[in-house]
């Protein structure tokens, strides 16, 4: 539907006076160096007589720059020529003093015949009438006052206006808004805005409302207030003297009887639905899917249209229509199938704010069909996609609609609640039986139903194979996370109005070591949930919250656990079934042996909570999340450095991602993400060779920096100093600004033996300030510490403490310095213990302060602490490494050199690193 549309037909524009009741504005006066507003005049003036509402407009607009002069060099009128006229009463370009006509020499507006629209799916009928206005330039003022009279044959001699109303900070010279009507023709009126003072006068027989543009700055607003909070300010006026009579006025257009001939195609429809079997809600949903699959949608507001719906019989053969003459087309089916059914007038996005408006059929933007089965509502919409039989009991959230009854009917609302079916139903089988560190493997379909899928699979059809893939892949992205792909697919099937995607992917290891514990989610879609409604200011306390419109998502993974599940365990809530913050939250959780298996269904609600309530749903949806359910590993947990990369590569989850890996880069050779993927999964596994020559791969492809600082560190991780240095040189090619780039250089530079070019580097860029200037100072001292001269660079971390007292990085760097250095232990004895005491557990300060324990020759208080950084973060190779070396001091021979194994097999140059500290085993 669409709002009021009005008057007698007129399809050129009248150039004529203004009427006698305008009362014209003054341009204002503008100061010559003022900061004027653009607009100087919005003068809106109406009038409502005899059922017709005559609009006046004068406004004026200053060419303050060249982007609005363009703009004001072409102007366009809109009008509905079957319910008015236009008419055209000045339009003049003003220039100082200098009024220059632009309709001087009979220069008239252009009307403009074509559909404008129809790529929007609408067939308005609206004419425009456009003018190039000649000789504008900037500075000038173009003013233009006109009217467009308007009669809607549609409304039974009811009148109707809906005025948006500008507020502040908008800008105006000069604005007015005035509306007038007769003592015989007396609108109700209501002004939707804050803080606007405004009281009709009466002159004789006519009444007069006036109030000055813009309105007061109105009240901000929480962003999920519902839109009766959050709507625009209006002005309304209508004739209406309530709902019921909106609704009696509207019910003639949907009367059905004789609108569908006997004999005619839809007759025969109406048969077959008939004949069918099943349910009264089994033919209604038949006939829904008939209209919604056969009829494609097309605003039409020709020739009356605006209210009008098309006939049944032109609806049918057509096969197009808008939600008027899809709702009618529905109706005189349901009716002919004996189903109880009605329209009703809806808001399709300010429904909960119709009840605060007037009664006018203005209020309303859409219309579908209620029909009563078994004493139960099916609110049946023409326009929408993809609905079924398991689909009719759902309930939109249009908030109030009107039925349209001869007999009138008042508002009602739609309860809602959770969607029948999910729209998104995905499973996901996944492998991770070989290792927690390894990438997860995952076989996956996602079903999608109703409108998704139809839009979906109405966009297929100008897709070729290469984009298919791409929407298939974004969205799994999107549902899982980035992965890569061996094989995607698609498949549709019309009879259930369902698209499914199905994928075979690897993603990085969802795994996380916590408490010498691998640890694992067991939720996807619960956890995803956020609701944080501000209510922080006093204004806002008594505002509810709007929720999303009803629609569910529904997650079901079955996972094969590693080590076949042994010593696995879930901690937190593994069956949930409660309604919070809007929506209705299901979930189970079952481990059987190796296998582990969720099940999770969200479903928005579309629900408003209610002010008071929002606290509460707050709380609830932290202490659901709070809770949700975790896969705890087992209390002796391996890692990849306790098997061969030979080891590894047997298991069957490494072949199988191996495999993807090489689907996924044959699929388009000419993309890099698949080599730099894999080059970390070999890299991991150990396999360095083959994990330099993928990254050597990638870079061929799409070099970056990203990418050659990842093989700058790899190369230097097995010896190749030069090359190491070769990457971050053309890393900070690339980018020069970039601080990786820098400090890679500079290492390499002194790792090489050049130190000075290394600190020449970082000096320039502390020269330059900024930022990043400390940063740069700290990474100096910290080359300086371990390349070059130990005493200056106490110096210098001495100096960003005295400007920065208590920095707990300064701290660790004094003490790790000290200590690796072997100078200054007494000193260094206090920076450890500051170090520590300030970083609240840090295990940088700990294992830093194990290096000065092992300087000291205490090596049973270094192990305590190398063992509590171990605990926390057994993959920190120096840690391990210098654990090594305290155990085999302690004489525990065979247990230091597996520590050293396990160094050496995360971090290949660990020995060369602290041979450079004369620490070696």
């Amino acid at each position: 539907m669409g709002s009021v549309a009005p008057a007698w037909a007129g399809e050129t524009p009248l150039y004529q006076p203004a009427p006698a009741w305008v009362i014209p504005a003054a341009m204002p006066k503008i100061a010559p160096g003022a900061d004027a507003p653009t607009m100087l005049i919005l003068d809106n003036q109406y009038r409502i007589e005899k059922g017709q509402l005559w609009s006046y407009a004068d406004i004026a607009t200053r060419a303050g720059s060249a982007e609005e002069l363009t703009r004001l060099s072409s102007l366009t009128l809109p009008w509905a020529p079957d319910k008015g006229d236009l008419i055209i009463h000045q339009l003049t370009i003003l220039r100082g003093d200098e009024v220059i006509d632009a309709l001087a020499g009979d220069r008239k507006f252009t009307v403009l015949r074509r559909e404008e629209r129809l790529e929007a799916l609408q067939i308005s009928g609206i004419l425009t009438a456009t003018m190039a206005v000649e000789g504008v330039r900037v500075g000038d003022v173009v003013r233009l006052r006109y009217s467009v009279t308007s009669k809607d044959e549609a409304l039974a001699g009811h009148v109707q206006n809906v005025t948006g109303l500008p507020a502040a900070p908008f800008r105006l010279g000069y604005g007015r808004l005035r509306a007038l009507w007769t003592d015989g023709s007396a609108p109700r009126w209501k002004l939707l805005a804050k803080d606007v003072e405004a009281a009709p006068v009466k002159k004789g027989g006519v009444t007069e409302l006036t109030f000055a543009l813009p309105l007061p700055k109105q009240p901000e607003m929480p962003a999920d207030a519902p839109t009766r909070f959050t709507h625009p300010p209006l002005l309304e006026m209508s004739s209406f003297g309530s709902w019921a009579d909106v609704s009696k006025t509207m019910a003639p257009l949907y009367a059905t009887d004789g609108l569908i001939a006997d004999g005619s195609p839809l007759a025969a429809e109406v048969a077959k639905l008939k004949t069918m079997a099943g349910s009264a809600k089994n033919k209604a949903a038949a006939a829904l899917q008939l209209v919604q699959d056969n009829v494609r949608y097309l605003m039409v507001g020709m020739n009356g249209g605006n209210y009008v719906p098309q006939k049944p019989s032109e609806t049918w053969a057509l096969r197009y229509g808008d939600c008027k003459a899809k709702t009618l087309l529905l109706l005189a089916m349901l009716r002919g199938l004996g189903i109880e059914a009605e329209p009703v007038l809806a808001s399709a996005t300010m429904g909960d704010f119709v009840p605060e408006r007037l009664p006018s059929a203005a209020a309303f933007d859409h219309v579908l069909v209620r029909a009563v089965i078994d004493g139960q509502s099916y609110w049946l919409d023409g326009t929408g996609l993809g609905t079924r039989l398991e689909d009719i009991g759902d309930t939109p959230q249009l908030g109030w609609v009107l039925p349209v009854r001869g007999a009138g009917a008042d508002l009602m609302a739609i309860a809602t609640h959770a969607n029948a079916r999910p729209a998104i139903d995905i499973e996901v089988n996944a492998d991770e039986s070989g290792h927690e560190r390894l990438p997860s493997l995952f076989d996956a379909k996602a079903v999608l139903r109703g409108p998704i899928a139809t839009m979906i699979n109405a966009g297929l059809g100008q897709m070729d194979a290469k984009r298919r893939d791409e929407l298939i892949r974004d969205f799994f992205n999107e549902q899982i996370g980035t992965a890569q792909y061996a094989d995607v697919g698609i498949a549709t099937d019309p009879a259930s109005a369902t698209v499914s995607f199905t994928a075979r992917g690897v993603i990085t290891s969802p795994w996380e070591m916590t408490d010498r514990r691998y640890r694992r989610s067991a939720s996807k879609l619960i956890d995803a949930i956020s609701f944080s409604p501000d209510r922080a200011r006093p204004a806002w306390l008594d505002i509810p919250a709007a929720t999303s419109a009803p629609i569910g998502i529904r997650y079901h993974l079955r996972l094969r656990l590693p080590h076949g599940g042994k010593g696995y365990s879930v901690e937190g809530d593994q069956n949930l079934s409660r309604t919070v913050a809007g929506y209705d939250l299901h979930r189970t959780v079952r481990l059987d042996g190796g296998m582990l298996e969720v099940d999770e269904r969200t479903d928005a609600t579309g629900v408003e909570i209610p002010a008071d309530r929002l606290p509460d749903e707050r709380d609830a949806l932290a202490t659901v999340q709070a809770g949700s359910p975790r896969v705890i590993g087992s209390a002796k947990p391996t890692y990849l450095w306790d098997y061969s990369p030979e080891t590894i590569a047997s298991w069957p989850q490494s072949k199988a991602v191996e495999a993807i890996f090489a689907k996924a880069i044959a699929a388009d050779e000419e993309e890099s993400a698949g080599y730099s993927s894999r080059a970390n999964f070999r890299w991991g596994i150990g396999d360095y060779k083959n994990g330099l020559a993928d990254l050597d791969k990638a870079i061929a492809i799409e070099p970056s920096v990203s990418l050659y600082l990842q093989r700058a560190y790899r190369r230097f991780q097995t010896g190749d100093v030069a090359g190491a240095l070769a990457d971050g040189r053309m890393a900070r090619q690339l980018d020069p600004a970039s601080s990786g780039a820098v400090a890679t250089v500079a290492s390499y530079l002194a790792e090489s033996g050049k130190l000075d070019d290394a600190l020449a580097i970082v000096d320039a860029k502390i020269a330059i300030g900024g930022e990043q200037r400390d940063g740069y100072r700290n990474y100096k001292a910290n080359l300086l510490g371990t390349y070059g001269d130990a005493t200056k660079a106490l110096e210098i971390i001495n100096a960003q403490l005295a400007e920065k007292p208590g920095t707990t990085s300064l701290y660790n760097d004094l003490c790790w310095i000290k200590g690796t250095r072997n100078i200054d232990l007494e000193s260094a004895t206090q920076d450890c213990t500051k170090a520590v005491e300030l970083s609240s557990g840090s295990m940088a300060a700990i294992d830093s302060r194990a290096m000065l324990w092992f300087r000291m020759g205490r090596f049973d208080e270094a192990l305590r602490d190398l063992d509590v950084v171990v605990a926390q973060e057994p993959g920190k190779a120096p840690s391990r490494f210098m654990r090594g070396i305290v155990l085999k001091r302690l004489g525990r021979t065979s247990d230091g050199e597996a520590e050293l194994t396990v160094a050496r097999r995360i971090d290949p140059r660990i020995y060369a690193t602290y041979a450079r500290f004369g620490i070696a085993p």
